[in-house]
This record gives C-alpha cells, structure tokens and sequence, in this order.
C-alpha cells in the first residue's frame, strides 16, 4: 500500500516582496502562454499579503511604460511587460516605494 504525503499550505502574515525578478528576452512560448504582447522583458513580482498585488500594479504601470499582464490579488501575483529598462525601472520603484513608505521587506530584484 502506497503510503499517502500530505502537505498543508499556509499563509503567514507578514509584509514583503518574496519575488522580484525580470526575464530579459523570453522566449516566444512564455509570452504566448501569458496571453501577452512580446514586449522585451517580463517583469514578476509575488507580494504578501497578497491585496498587495493591487498597489504594486499601479505603482508599476505609474513608473514605467510597462503593461500589467496579470495580477492576481488572492495570491500576491503581478507580472508585468514592457522594454528591459522599463521593467527593471518599474520593479525598483515598486520595491523601494513598498520598502520606504509601508516598511515591507523586500529582495533583491533579480534578472536572468
């Protein structure tokens, strides 16, 4: 008999940015499995609690030339696309304003 795993998954409360990171030149497949425009870069953030997703969103699109291309607010999840600057410039004042002005932790925002 198979012995069954079980695994319990929970959200601790906190404020932080656990993701930021920008994929330079994706290839074609992850855009076309995104429903997004190639625009250059993808931009991904993943925030808790996950309401959060909303403002960065905003703070995103207001920084940058970047489109939002998904946003999920039940599980903490923006990415975004526009040129690798842009993302990059959007995912800065995403963080830094997250950091400043809420005292969320965040991460180093990262690039592949």
């Amino acid at each position: 008999m198979a012995e069954i795993q079980r695994v319990i998954e929970e959200s601790v409360p906190g404020k932080q940015v656990t993701i930021a990171h920008v994929i330079a030149s994706p290839i074609a497949e992850v855009y076309e499995c995104l429903g997004m425009d190639e625009l250059g870069a993808i931009g991904i953030l993943t925030l808790s609690p996950f309401e959060t997703a909303i403002i960065a969103a905003d703070l995103a699109a207001k920084a940058a030339s970047v489109q939002v291309g998904f946003l999920d607010r039940f599980t903490g999840s923006v990415v975004i696309a526009g040129d690798v600057d842009s993302v990059e410039t959007a995912l800065l004042a995403v963080c830094t304003t997250l950091q400043q002005r809420l005292h969320y932790i965040v991460p180093e925002i990262t690039r592949t």
